[in-house]
């Protein structure tokens, strides 16, 4: 029986064979060696960090972890994958799964500290790759052009790379119904955080990012790093933002629940930022500028204060004066695949740089939407005090409910976050509903 998945892969396959080969035609280089990277030693030490390889060597083979390998691609000969997989007795030598990739390339397997040598003629080395390195191949280091190139190619996804990224996001998905679970059962951050790596079948250092599992006020905190062991007195909400890595494809989810001890303003909030995600993905469409969909976001969420009586003003002037910026800091969202914060989004397909709005430092895509693009749409609303704090002392401050303001203090923040292909009409929802 053929398996769906390995024929989407071998197109996939067939469109970067051509994509590299016109690209390298059109910068005059005979091939391109691709580095996957090696992990990096503690300073001071003999343990090494988290490792995850190279976006443009998972972009041929999906493989997140392979150290010291290289992938060699000469248009017109077969890719060559120089696996780096010595003889060891202390750890499991690297090995390839059954995939369809692997009959589409020569696997020449050995040590490969050094980089192998190249064939004559004029080459390209990419990846964390030093000078001396690429000088004794001969080759160019990192050429920005090429890079530049390689990286459009990764914005709009093949339907394989569509494939993953669904699956990535069941599994996820299957994380956050057990985090969510155990939260309502009574359990601590770090609980919630091993319920969530073992319901997506993944461990801690394979996760695309650091899953972020904040308790009350820690939901607050954008990017919050830490479980705290023991539950809190009151479980009033939790917000987790995890995902999962399938064939090198990444899901990036966020939800937010309530717990039994929330304040009565807290559910109709979420189910209003859920409302306002929806809105947005229901306007993607390719030609839509994502910049202009963000600040659609802030006038949706003006008029949420405003209906639940946290802001005392008009929508209009709670976006005018700041209001919605500083309850929500954050970019609407970015493109995703093989990297979390996928490449080129800032960047427009002619490589003429797009930085973000003045307003709105964080955004991360501030381009035209296309179909094929995979991106996230993560409305918020937070209680940060740092951002509060300056209102509360100007003349905007009279505007801002202080009172629920401080109700909401120690829920923390809501965010609601999906993963969304661009089609050529409209948009897709890639991340299932929680049961």
């Amino acid at each position: 029986m053929t398996d769906p998945l390995a024929e989407l892969q071998r197109g996939h396959l067939d469109w970067l064979e051509q994509r590299y080969a016109e690209t390298l035609s059109r910068l005059g280089y005979d091939g391109v060696l691709i580095f996957s990277g090696q992990p990096a030693l503690h300073f001071g030490d003999d343990q090494h960090a988290s490792f995850q390889a190279y976006g443009h060597f998972q972009h041929w083979t999906g493989q997140a972890y392979l150290t010291h390998s290289w992938l060699l691609v000469c248009p017109g000969n077969l890719p060559v994958l120089y696996l780096h997989s010595p003889d060891d007795f202390w750890h499991l030598p690297a090995s390839l799964p059954q995939e369809a990739w692997t009959e589409r390339v020569e696997v020449v397997k050995g040590r490969f500290d050094v980089p192998p040598a190249l064939p004559r003629g004029r080459y390209a080395v990419i990846g964390d790759v030093d000078v001396a390195t690429a000088g004794a191949l001969g080759a160019d280091p990192n050429p920005e052009a090429l890079l530049m190139a390689l990286d459009e190619g990764r914005v709009r996804k093949s339907e394989y790379e569509v494939a993953c990224i669904g699956r990535a996001n069941r599994q996820a998905m299957a994380g956050h119904i057990a985090a969510r679970d155990a939260f309502l059962s009574g359990a601590a951050e770090l609980d919630v955080q091993l319920a969530y790596l073992q319901a997506s079948r993944q461990r801690e250092s394979q996760v695309p990012y650091g899953n972020i599992v904040g308790i009350n006020a820690h939901g607050g905190v954008l990017h919050y790093q830490h479980y705290d062991t023991l539950p809190p007195k009151k479980q009033r909400s939790l917000l987790v933002d995890a995902g999962h890595r399938y064939h090198g494809y990444c899901a990036d989810i966020t939800r937010t629940w309530a717990g039994g001890q929330a304040d009565e303003v807290f559910p109709p909030l979420i189910k209003g930022v859920a409302h306002i995600q929806q809105q947005l993905i229901a306007a993607i469409r390719p030609g839509v500028d994502y910049a202009v969909l963000h600040e659609q976001m802030h006038e949706l969420l003006a008029a949420l204060l405003v209906e639940h009586r946290i802001v005392l003003g008009s929508p209009e002037s709670a976006v005018a004066n700041g209001i919605t910026r500083a309850f929500c800091p954050h970019g609407l969202g970015h493109l995703l695949g093989i990297q979390v914060h996928d490449v080129a989004g800032r960047r427009a397909a002619n490589g003429m740089a797009l930085p973000p709005p003045d307003e709105h430092p964080a955004l991360r895509l501030t381009r035209e939407l296309e179909a094929g693009m995979v991106v996230t749409i993560e409305p918020g609303l937070y209680v940060i005090p740092m951002l509060l704090d300056p209102l509360r002392q100007g003349p905007v401050g009279r505007e801002v409910n202080w009172e629920r303001v401080e109700r909401l203090a120690p829920h923390g923040g809501i965010r609601i976050e999906d993963n969304v292909l661009v089609t050529s009409d409209t948009a897709k929802n890639l991340t299932p509903e929680a049961e």
